[in-house]
């Protein structure tokens, strides 16, 4: 072997140490800070570890970029869903008056609201970049309740740590943390670009999680259950996208 190529590989070897030493020590920082995402484990576990610990460490309280309304997109694009249902086609015959967003766990008041509460509630409008991890992306106005005051509602106790969601769909479930529960662009939103949130859209309700990947703005919402013990969910990866191979949290 050469002397460069020797050289080479000691510096490779180098390198490579010290970016192991670099997920230790980061491994480390996010155990102390209670920084550790439900899905740590398995060969991406340090790199998601730290990714998450990251963002919470550094950009906590960090807004996504909002846009003008000329910078909408003229042809946003839905994709397809699997048929959600007769019980969904005669709520949505029926202009959604009986849907229900139920809200359950670690509250000290259990409430179930329609979507007209929904809208009496105050509201807030945003336009955000919606981007999927298919490569897909666009520009929308959205309109709905922060899910913080929907939390202040029902009382939200101290030990909370995740909010978990559900779609109409029992497979469909996500959660986030409370940094991004309490985040005042996060919202159950019930409206799109000036109407009704379409159908396509994830209407009558679906969450809106600007900050994160689309598959975070979780379609046709029915429950929210809080909770200090995300393991006890599903697989224990805090939603349905780990155990399909994605990233629990997915910021961007």
């Amino acid at each position: 072997m050469s002397q460069l190529s020797r050289r080479k590989l000691i510096a490779g070897g180098a390198f490579a140490a010290a970016g192991m030493s670099g997920l230790v020590v980061a491994a480390q920082l996010a155990t102390h800070y209670g920084l550790i995402p439900p899905d740590s484990g398995g060969w991406y576990g340090p790199g998601t570890t730290l990714t998450y610990a990251a963002q919470r460490i550094l950009n906590r309280h960090s807004l996504a970029r909002e846009f003008t309304r000329n910078q909408i997109s003229a042809q946003p694009f839905a994709n397809l869903v699997a048929p959600l249902g007769d019980a969904f086609q005669r709520s949505q015959q029926n202009s959604f008056v009986d849907w229900r967003l139920q809200v359950d766990g670690l509250v000290a008041r259990p409430a179930s609201f329609s979507v007209a509460e929904l809208k009496s509630f105050p509201s807030r409008s945003q336009i955000t970049h919606l981007a999927c991890e298919e490569g897909w992306s666009y520009v929308a106005e959205w309109k709905g309740v922060p899910l913080s005051h929907i939390l202040e509602l029902v009382g939200a106790m101290p030990q909370v740590t995740y909010v978990v969601y559900r779609s109409i769909q029992p497979d469909w479930w996500e959660s986030i943390d409370m940094a991004d529960a309490l985040h005042p662009q996060t919202l159950v939103t019930h409206g799109m670009n000036g109407a009704d949130l379409p159908v396509p859209f994830g209407g009558p309700v679906r969450m809106r999680v600007p900050r994160q990947l689309g598959y975070k703005s979780l379609k046709y919402m029915t429950r929210l259950t809080l909770t200090d013990n995300i393991k006890q969910f599903g697989k224990g990866l805090g939603s349905s996208e780990p155990e399909d191979g994605y990233s629990w949290y997915a910021g961007i």
